[in-house]
């Protein structure tokens, strides 16, 4: 429950596991496919169980009157029991199949011994099953053989694996069968997240640009949507041009030359690049060299991607600057030289600043037999300003889901493609059933995702950000971006130390992003930065990110997508919140009751009939002038005891025991 005793619902694990554990992490997960899961989970909540058992069975009786007519017309079907899916031996020519087919626009599985497959979904019709028996010479239609077919054709529905038991018994599975209900039950769940439609979102590292109508609008367009990723090659031409036309773009970026597009997020681009360097020192006969440099800055992603790649880590000090310590790099490298593998580095740094060494940390790698893979994450200071492949790096991840604009907020899917340098390129992924490494020299590594050019479909939005902004704007873009950034560390130093500025110290910039240390003013005012956190969703925005690279910290990242006046509303709340923690270090504030403390506010506190605390109902909700009622973004829950929630897991599921199969009890009674 939260502060006013409402029941409230929190992430038990509320901080990534490769951030805490590193290289001793199970997975390096990084960005969740929450959007796709949702979409799921509404289709769910729309059908019902109702629906979904109609839908079921919708294609379940489509597919028996298909075998039922594939077999009158001669054909072998390798399978009695069976739900949407075939598999067939031909009775006939399967080129003559395979031609017909091609005239009526329909794609089969061809197996490699010449099998045929045919899976049906929900939105295949009378005519389309009339199609598929002209295509397999069936002189009957759909029709006259349902007829023909009687009570006893059940398929599924006749056998023990007929399912009896409830599914989705919960409530919300049971009220939004119409669209009326389910669009106003969706817009109540969207009112409760803050949003770029609200303010800005400074989370650092994450880069929460504009993601604008004219990149998104070609995803829904059903030439690129409704495309299966295994059709033959001759059916996605447009697809073909895409892809060259963007790893063209990419490599210029960059200064690589070649481009995967297979790996979905970028942990997976992590891994897959270091899988290349491996399987590049394993062709040169250096099987032995397995260890990893990783600065103690990184992102968690790198050491768990490492160890998952079978590579040992040695971690890297950061200077007081923010910055790699050269001389520890150093006495690490020669330690290591025997046995060195690669070196994984963020530019900039995760700490926010541009290592001024990056070319001389290349060069040592590279002198000891090394590899250079860059964290792509911070791309977006880079782009026409400077190339990874250009000051020395060999491979790099880049984050399509931030740099170039694909929607990532709410655990959209990320694409996570790598660049490198030629003599990795025939160690790229390739696929088992489209072929994408036509050189004859290729020594692929294998197969990292389960579609040959990931999530394809969301590709449209990086090719038309890069095509509408051209090499000037992209320029302009990133030096916006770093502008941005250093405008907000000037304003706010006065009033917070910006923890790293590089080797020149207070003297130098920082880049796209900056650290506020809050750490002080636990010792001076029992503050935290999570209060920090809490109370800017007062002021209407999304808190930065939050006690990381630095426990005690808020980091933050304002892209280039926000004007200057947006920019200022951000530092005003900063500054104002700073003088709510004078005014609790000074005593004119109490130090447990006080709007940090308390925060956020939500409408049901501030409108409550009873109001005791030591602060008025405005400071506590409209704290400066722009946070006005039309505007106002509502909290909907208060503060939550993060510490009481991680000690005490409540599992909203059913018990283990429910998800048992029925049939391990009638093995264990056999047993």
């Amino acid at each position: 429950r939260d502060a006013n005793g409402k029941e409230v619902y929190r992430l038990a694990l509320q901080t990534r596991e490769q951030h805490i554990r590193r290289d001793k992490a199970t997975s390096n997960i990084c960005t969740a496919q929450a959007l796709l899961a949702n979409m799921a989970a509404m289709f769910g909540v729309y059908h019902g169980s109702d629906g979904l058992r109609r839908i079921a069975r919708r294609i379940h009786n489509a597919t028996l009157i298909l075998a039922e007519g594939l077999r009158r017309a001669g054909h072998k079907l390798h399978h009695d029991l069976f739900f949407d899916t075939l598999t067939i031996t031909c009775g006939c020519s399967v080129k003559e199949v395979l031609d017909r087919a091609a005239l009526r626009k329909i794609n089969f599985r061809i197996y490699s011994d010449g099998r045929l497959g045919v899976s049906l979904d929900e939105t295949v019709n009378e005519k389309d099953l009339d199609d598929i028996f002209w295509i397999f010479g069936c002189e009957s239609s759909a029709e006259l053989i349902a007829e023909g077919m009687g009570e006893e054709t059940k398929g599924i529905l006749s056998t023990p694996f007929k399912r009896t038991s409830k599914f989705l018994t919960h409530q919300v599975f049971n009220s939004y069968h119409s669209e009326t209900n389910i669009v106003r039950y969706m817009k109540r769940l969207e009112n409760k997240d803050i949003s770029l439609v609200h303010s800005m979102i400074p989370l650092g590292s994450c880069t929460m640009k504009l993601n604008s109508s004219a990149e998104l609008t070609p995803v829904s367009w059903k030439e690129f949507a409704n495309i299966h990723p295994f059709v033959p090659l001759d059916q996605a031409q447009g697809y073909q041009q895409l892809f060259k036309d963007l790893e063209k773009d990419l490599c210029e970026i960059t200064g690589y030359d070649k481009i995967s597009f297979q790996p979905n997020s970028g942990a997976q681009g992590e891994y897959t690049g270091l899988a290349a360097i491996k399987a590049y020192l394993n062709a040169k006969g250096e099987r032995h060299r397995t260890v990893c440099l990783i600065p103690k800055s990184a992102h968690g992603t790198n050491p768990a991607s490492a160890q998952m790649a079978g590579m040992k880590i040695q971690p890297i000090e950061v200077d007081k600057n923010g910055s790699i310590d050269i001389s520890h790099l150093k006495a690490m490298v020669d330690k290591h030289k025997e046995n060195l593998a690669a070196i994984m580095i963020t530019y900039p740094s995760t700490n926010g600043v541009f290592e001024e060494e990056i070319g001389d940390v290349c060069d040592l790698i590279h002198k000891h037999g090394g590899q250079v893979y860059l964290d792509g994450a911070n791309m977006n200071a880079q782009v026409g300003l400077c190339r990874p492949g250009d000051y020395g790096s060999d491979v790099s991840h880049l984050n399509l889901h931030k740099t170039f604009c694909i929607p990532h907020g709410g655990g959209g899917p990320g694409m996570g493609p790598i660049g490198v340098k030629k003599h990795l390129a025939p160690y790229l992924p390739t696929h088992p059933v489209i072929k994408i490494q036509p050189d004859k020299d290729a020594c692929p590594l294998g197969t990292v995702s389960a579609a040959p050019w990931g999530s394809s479909a969301i590709l449209p939005i990086s090719w038309v950000y890069i095509k509408t902004m051209g090499a000037k704007g992209l320029k302009h873009a990133s030096e916006i971006a770093i502008l941005n950034a250093n405008y907000m560390a000037k304003r706010l130093e006065k009033h917070y130390k910006v923890l790293f500025r590089g080797a020149r110290g207070k003297y130098c910039y920082v880049a796209h992003e900056f650290i506020l240390d809050t750490r002080p003013f636990r010792k001076t005012a029992n503050v935290e930065a999570v209060d920090l956190a809490k109370r800017l969703q007062d002021y209407g925005f999304h808190a930065p990110t939050m006690s990381w690279p630095v426990a005690g910290t808020l980091m933050i990242e304002p892209t280039e997508s926000e004007d200057k006046a947006e920019l200022d509303r951000f530092c005003d709340a900063m500054i104002s919140i700073r003088q709510e923690i004078a005014d609790i270090e000074e005593g004119r504030m109490d130090p447990q009751i006080n709007p940090l403390k308390m925060s956020p506010h939500t409408l049901n506190c501030v409108t409550s009939s009873k109001w005791d605390r030591p602060y008025s109902r405005e400071v506590a909700a409209f704290p400066l002038p722009f946070v006005k009622p039309e505007s106002k973004f509502w909290p909907t829950i208060a503060r939550i005891d993060d510490i009481y929630g991680d000690q005490h897991l409540v599992c909203t599921c059913p018990p283990v025991e429910a998800y048992e199969s029925p049939f391990s009890e009638q093995k264990r009674a056999s047993s």
